[in-house]
């Protein structure tokens, strides 16, 4: 596990070039705390308050590609589940605090996450007059 990283996957840098092409700036692996945690979102929109996690497939349980492995079952599936647990308590956390989250799968194709994000960063920013 040594070898997963913690930011800069492929989906993750496709994504930013993306977002960084339509002229969005952004902060990456910027650390946000709230009142119960310390969270590090892929991607954060800082004025927008808007949040932007690249989730893949195998350690955020896709309905559409994730596996358990077969072998150490009695290991992967409660690390996996509390993977997911962890994600729910995130957003449940920075919505609390006023942050909007946005959450893609590293599957998902680039230009349809990026309208999503640039959606979402519209609302933010019309929200805040």
């Amino acid at each position: 596990m040594q070898r997963n990283r913690r930011r800069d996957s492929k989906a993750e840098l496709k994504l930013r070039s993306e977002l960084h092409r339509r002229g969005l700036r952004f902060r990456v692996d910027l650390p946000l705390r709230t009142p119960d945690r310390l969270v590090r979102p892929d991607i954060v929109f800082t004025r927008a308050r808007l949040a932007v996690f690249v989730d893949g497939c195998f350690w955020h349980c896709c309905p559409k590609h994730g596996t358990t492995p077969r072998a150490n079952t009695s290991y992967w599936k409660p690390k996996l589940a509390r993977n997911i647990a962890r994600d729910h308590a995130v957003n449940r956390a920075l919505a609390e605090s006023g942050w909007e989250v946005v959450r893609a799968w590293e599957h998902e194709e680039v230009q349809l996450v990026a309208n999503r994000i640039e959606a979402a960063y519209a609302r933010a920013l019309a929200a805040i007059g």
